[in-house]
């Protein structure tokens, strides 16, 4: 069974910056949408960024101009560079891969938790 292998995360101040890596801990034939969620205590689990396979990128608002995702085809890798850091960016991180067929399938990190505070 493939799973989604995250690291990165941590304890940072607000202001400061984390980057979250993601990589399959086995092979995955093609991937079409690679992308981060978060999920805040008491919240539900909320999309962060989406990278397709052509490399274009969705963002929610909250996070624009802040966090930039970004993939690689060859290795299979999406990364999340969050920078200027806020204590509402607290959150488990989960990675999201999904892969082209029919039908299609998702694959889930275990999450990372980051945690922003003074």
């Amino acid at each position: 069974q493939v799973q989604l292998v995250e690291s990165g995360g941590g304890l940072v101040q607000p202001g400061g910056s984390l980057s979250l890596s993601c990589t399959p801990s086995g092979s995955i034939s093609m991937i079409g949408t690679m992308g981060w969620y978060r999920q805040a205590p008491g919240k539900q689990r909320e999309l962060v960024a989406l990278v397709n396979r052509s490399g274009r990128r969705t963002y929610a608002d909250s996070v624009k101009d802040r966090f930039t995702i970004a993939r690689d085809n060859v290795k299979n890798t999406v990364h999340l560079q969050m920078n200027s850091l806020k204590p509402e960016d607290t959150a488990v991180y989960y990675c999201n891969m999904v892969e082209i067929g029919d039908p299609s399938r998702d694959y889930w990190g275990q999450g990372t938790q980051v945690t922003v505070s003074s």
